[in-house]
């Protein structure tokens, strides 16, 4: 598994970045090697401003050179893709099974549950601080449009939850404040579909949920 950079090798590279000439350099590297004689159309500045610029890039690891095997004289500028790696701000987690927690467990808890075990094909639960009677109608729809599996499934309490797994996920502001949540638990502000009860609101919950365990478990090995 590929290294990922030090909290200081990416400030440093974000630093780098910040300069909109450097950022422009990067763009088009993205796309292809350039020599330095091409670079000076995208960067916009006189050859020996340029020649800082990519000091300042090579130095942080976003980029390497080489001499031409055609005409010798000309040198390429590459990008170093994995230098990108970690940049996106984040601390990424290994996957895991989880308990998301909602207060009545009728919407957001569920759906994040079913996410994770599409997502992650890691174990998931749910529960909640005062359960409803049932699983919303709507999150049922909503789950279902998402091709996930809410199967039996039923609200109820965090008391019944006997053995919780490695990960404990707050969906519900009232259910984080209310379990004075540990600090090694996860608090996701999720906005309640229930009281809007649209479909636009519920696949919402669904669209937002899912960004969340993506971005999680990026770049980290099950």
């Amino acid at each position: 598994m590929r290294a990922l950079p030090t909290m200081f090798e990416r400030a440093e590279r974000h630093g780098a970045l910040g300069d909109p000439v450097r950022l422009a350099i990067v763009d088009e590297l993205t796309r292809s090697d350039r020599a330095s004689v091409e670079l000076l159309a995208v960067a916009g500045v006189a050859s020996n401003l340029l020649a800082h610029h990519l000091d300042v890039l090579e130095r942080v690891g976003l980029i390497t050179r080489s001499r031409s095997s055609g005409d010798g004289r000309r040198r390429y500028v590459h990008l170093r893709r994995d230098a990108l790696v970690g940049l996106v701000p984040g601390r990424p987690l290994r996957s895991s099974a989880a308990l998301f927690i909602c207060t009545r467990n009728s919407a957001r808890s569920q759906l994040a549950a079913a996410l994770w075990r599409h997502v992650t094909k890691e174990a998931a639960t749910s529960a909640g601080t005062d359960p409803a009677d049932r699983v919303h109608p709507a999150a049922v729809a909503a789950a279902r449009r998402a091709h996930l599996d809410l199967p039996g499934a039923e609200p109820r309490t965090i008391a019944d939850v006997l053995q919780r797994p490695p990960l404990v996920v707050t969906v519900c502001d009232q259910a984080h404040e209310d379990l004075d949540a540990p600090p090694e638990w996860l608090h996701w502000s999720i906005p309640d579909p229930v009281p809007a009860g649209t479909k636009a609101a519920f696949d919402a919950v669904v669209v937002e949920l899912r960004e969340r365990i993506t971005a999680l478990v990026a770049g980290v090995e099950r």
